[in-house]
């Protein structure tokens, strides 16, 4: 066997061992583990030959037997809804920043918007013997985290409540936000405005919608049944519900948008038309500020921040009543939401 072939078998089958880095060092095991843990005892010609050999060798510490010693990974899971999701970037880096804080790791993956695949995926997680999770939740019934919940798992839920747990939880205001948004609108002269929101079995949808019935109420404005709209975010159904409240006799003057895929495709619906239509959207949307898109924005980053602080909070022994912390959003207007009716 040649030796280009040993270095394939080295590097993608058998990992190189402590004894194979004490072998080549020329040094017995114990003094490679005291390298290797940054232990005393080595002199500095000794510690220099075996991280020779580490990294001729490509050496990585196996922490499995640190993990039993310790009962913890040094790590933690995130569940998204969706990676791709803007509004999910600032989130997952401002958990990965104080996981880092706290020497952990983070490993994050996307449930697609399906319970089954939530499900899937942390207890996958919870397999691999992480020490905490966030999750953003797909589904209504997290019954299944309950034996892991009582095993020592933290756990905290993010943007939308845990279902049928008691568990920590981190939310925007979406029923607020919402309010505020439609109160701006009507403020600036508007009695027919259109909602377009997400799938009615989702939390945030429903609390968005709830804040807009809100707002009409409050101001005295009989909602029509054709001014409402929830779905699928997919642009064929939002522009298909956009041009339906937009057409017709009496169309809305003013459509708010329950969150940034919404207002991405009534922006493009908006702009296709001659006469202006004020818009509000929920979430904020990259470029907003030259489009002049008001906006109910939410801080993704102090989501994240705030839910896993809560996190290491439990893994540091925290063991109060389970929390529910609802952060406040912000009324952004930049034009779009301060036109009056046509």
């Amino acid at each position: 066997m040649d030796r280009t072939t040993r270095h394939s078998e080295t590097r993608y089958g058998n990992r190189p061992t402590m004894k194979d880095v004490a072998a080549r060092a020329g040094v017995g095991l114990k003094t490679v583990s005291r390298v290797v843990n940054s232990e005393p005892g080595v002199t500095p010609d000794t510690e220099r030959r075996v991280q020779e050999a580490i990294d001729a060798l490509g050496f990585r510490r196996n922490d499995s037997a640190r993990v039993l010693r310790k009962g913890r990974t040094a790590s933690i899971g995130l569940v998204l809804e969706d990676l791709a999701d803007p509004f999910y970037g600032p989130l997952s880096r401002a958990v990965e920043e104080v996981a880092r804080a706290h020497g952990a790791l983070l490993i994050n993956g996307s449930s697609a918007e399906d319970p089954e695949r939530e499900q899937e995926l942390v207890l996958a997680l919870c397999a691999r013997r992480v020490d905490g999770l966030i999750v953003i939740p797909a589904g209504d019934d997290h019954r299944y985290l309950e034996p892991e919940i009582k095993a020592g798992i933290a756990t905290v839920f993010v943007d939308r409540p845990a279902g049928r747990v008691d568990a920590d939880m981190v939310l925007s205001d979406s029923f607020g936000g919402s309010r505020e948004g439609v109160a701006h609108l009507i403020a600036h002269g508007h009695r027919r405005i259109g909602f377009i929101g997400d799938q009615p079995r989702i939390h945030t949808a429903t609390e968005r919608l709830r804040g807009y019935h809100a707002a009409m109420t409050d101001a005295g404005i009989t909602v029509e049944d054709t001014w409402v709209s929830l779905g699928s975010t997919e642009p064929g159904r939002v522009r298909a519900a956009a041009e339906a409240m937009l057409g017709g006799p009496e169309p809305v003057t003013a459509l708010f948008a329950g969150n940034n895929r919404v207002t991405v495709t009534a922006v493009r619906v908006i702009a296709e038309r001659d006469r202006p239509v004020a818009l509000v959207g929920f979430d904020d949307i990259e470029l907003a500020d030259l489009l002049g898109i008001t906006v109910i924005s939410q801080d993704a980053a102090a989501v994240g921040r705030t839910a896993a602080e809560h996190l290491f909070r439990r893994l540091d022994g925290a063991d109060h009543a389970p929390a529910r912390v609802e952060l406040p959003t912000t009324l952004i207007p930049r034009g779009s939401g301060e036109l009056p009716p046509a």
